[in-house]
């Protein structure tokens, strides 16, 4: 039988210092309780109490044996209720993971907000080291990971953040030099910037979405920082994130390519671990971000 079980009723058997009493408290029958008593003593291997007709009374054992439980179990409640509070409390630390060129732009600015807002949630954040097994980051000790693929996994929790715009963009100073393409063909005459992730580019959405296969590309570099330093030099056209440019393609300095064919944008997913209930911060965390980036779209438009 459970020792537990069989403990709380020993306790409550010396505290009332009868069967019937700790029945009635307890809610079981006359008889359980003393089959949980007898049951415990063949667990410690001593007799616990002096039965008699009228009352009953604690061994030596007893006694001692029935102060241990009392604080066990009244240990255990406690650190159950600090649990169960730990869960229900935006405190404690978070552990968020994150693919690099994302994290330098958009969801490091949205995790630089939260912490300003929760000062009391100690927050991990780590960009890179990314697993293609979508639930990796629970076994490395991650409460959230981001990603930007589409995710189809029973093992993990997924909520849609935000889209993350893409654009086709070159230097006003590049096309004045080699020229602005008028179609998507035309690319295989320019100077193109590739990061490994979009070998193929895809312009345009529904019916109207051509894909453009990357041939020799000017420069391959597996981060959008340095993809963007390149476009901001003049070295070629590229497939970026449309954000960071934003104030320099108002400004004239960067110019969109092939503007009526938009790229289509990048979801943006925050993954958590499954669970009867999500903790507190966890979930204030995922709300933040999903009303960060709503509030960012709404003034970009």
């Amino acid at each position: 039988m459970d020792r537990l079980v069989v403990m709380k009723t020993f306790v409550t058997v010396a505290k009332s210092s009868s069967f019937s009493g700790a029945a009635r408290e307890l809610g079981i029958s006359g008889s359980l309780v003393s089959r949980h008593v007898a049951d415990l003593e063949r667990q410690v291997g001593v007799r616990l109490v002096n039965r008699t007709a009228r009352s009953v009374s604690l061994t030596e054992a007893g006694q001692r044996y029935a102060e241990f439980s009392d604080r066990i179990l009244d240990e255990i409640d406690e650190e159950d209720g600090q649990l169960s509070h730990s869960q229900d409390s935006p405190e404690g630390t978070l552990s968020v993971i994150c693919p690099k060129w994302v994290g330098m732009l958009d969801v490091g600015d949205a995790i630089a907000a939260f912490a300003r807002e929760h000062p009391k949630i100690s927050l991990r954040f780590e960009l890179g080291g990314m697993s293609d097994r979508n639930y990796d980051f629970l076994d490395r000790g991650y409460d959230v990971a981001f990603h930007t693929r589409d995710l189809r996994d029973s093992n993990v929790l997924i909520r849609r953040v935000s889209e993350l715009p893409f654009s086709l963009i070159a230097s006003a100073d590049y096309l004045r030099r080699k020229g602005t393409p008028q179609t998507v063909a035309d690319l295989a005459d320019h100077q193109c910037l590739l990061h490994p992730n979009d070998p193929v580019w895809r312009l345009g959405e529904g019916a109207d979405s051509i894909h453009h296969k990357v041939q020799n590309a000017a420069v391959t570099a597996n981060t959008y920082l340095v993809i963007e330093k390149l476009v901001e030099q003049g070295c070629g056209i590229a497939l970026m994130p449309r954000r960071p440019a934003e104030s320099r393609l108002e400004s004239g300095e960067l110019v969109e390519v092939l503007p009526h064919l938009k790229p289509p944008a990048r979801a943006l997913y925050a993954v958590h671990g499954p669970g009867g209930q999500t903790p507190e911060r966890v979930r204030i965390f995922l709300d933040f971000m999903t009303a960060w980036f709503r509030a960012r779209a709404s003034t970009q438009r």
